[in-house]
């Protein structure tokens, strides 16, 4: 878990540091602007979810695929970490190798999660607005990311416990919201408070998952939605939460509400 932990913090400082440009995502359009550096590790983040589950992720690069100002698709490289440190380590050995599998449960779910990922992820403005601040717009995720479980079986069983990675699809839509926001005694200081509710749904072969889990029966089809909230003020604060639920609950032996709250790094 030692090694896990000196990993969270090498993402976040070489992250935190590195950041030499903006999201373009949800603030701008501004793949249409030249940039003096590419996006090169310039943004990611820390979960902490509420299970006690902490996942770090740094995104790799971002890039623009299409022509300029006309058809582009935004393409996200994502890496990250999973581990259960701040779970109870009291546990038998035989709970711990059970309990371990338990950060599937909020990574089928989670767009973002997963040891890669490669995602198509972006919002499409309903209109033009006479404010650039406060605008309305459909959100959109298509991705592909690399699980982690761990084979589940007797203590006797050498491969008990061994790690096993496997692909996992996920898409999402739904709808955002942003508008102004900022410190009282700093109007010129101006960042956005947004909302989003999503639809989400996620793919797993199930042989994979029988071959982490040998009793599981499943299709490998999951679905859920989401409900977010987020602040962020350039040199103040940067804060996102979310909640996840399941609308068809994976087969896993654990089914606790996920709230994720989520310490943005992305220094602007």
């Amino acid at each position: 878990m030692r090694y896990v932990l000196l990993l969270c913090f090498l993402i976040l400082y070489y992250t935190t540091y590195s950041q030499k440009a903006v999201d373009t995502v949800k603030v701008s359009t501004a793949f249409n602007k030249p940039t003096q550096k590419p996006e090169v590790l310039t943004n990611g983040f820390i979960d902490v979810v509420n299970n006690g589950q902490l996942n770090a992720s740094a995104r790799f690069i971002r890039l623009f695929i299409g022509e300029p100002g006309k058809f582009v698709l935004p393409l996200s490289i994502y890496s990250g970490i999973s581990a259960n440190n701040l779970q109870n380590t009291t546990q038998s050995s035989t709970s711990i190798i059970n309990r371990n599998n338990d950060q599937l449960y909020n990574n089928f779910i989670n767009p973002l999660s997963g040891l890669a990922n490669i995602s198509i992820d972006g919002i499409l403005f309903l209109k033009k607005s006479n404010t650039k601040i406060t605008k309305t717009g459909l959100l959109y995720h298509v991705g592909e990311k690399v699980l982690t479980g761990f084979k589940s079986g007797p203590l006797n069983n050498p491969q008990t416990g061994k790690p096993i990675n496997f692909l996992s699809s996920v898409a999402s839509s739904g709808l955002y919201f942003q508008t102004g926001a900022w410190e009282r005694t700093n109007a010129k200081n101006v960042g956005i408070l947004w909302m989003t509710l999503r639809y989400i749904f996620s793919y797993s072969n199930p042989s994979n998952l029988k071959e982490i889990l040998p009793n599981l029966k499943t299709n490998g089809m999951y679905t859920g939605y989401s409900v977010g909230w987020g602040v962020e003020i350039n040199n103040l604060i940067n804060l996102k939460v979310v909640f996840y639920k399941y609308l068809k609950e994976p087969e896993i032996d654990y089914s606790l509400p996920i709230y994720q709250f989520q310490l943005n790094y992305s220094l602007k």
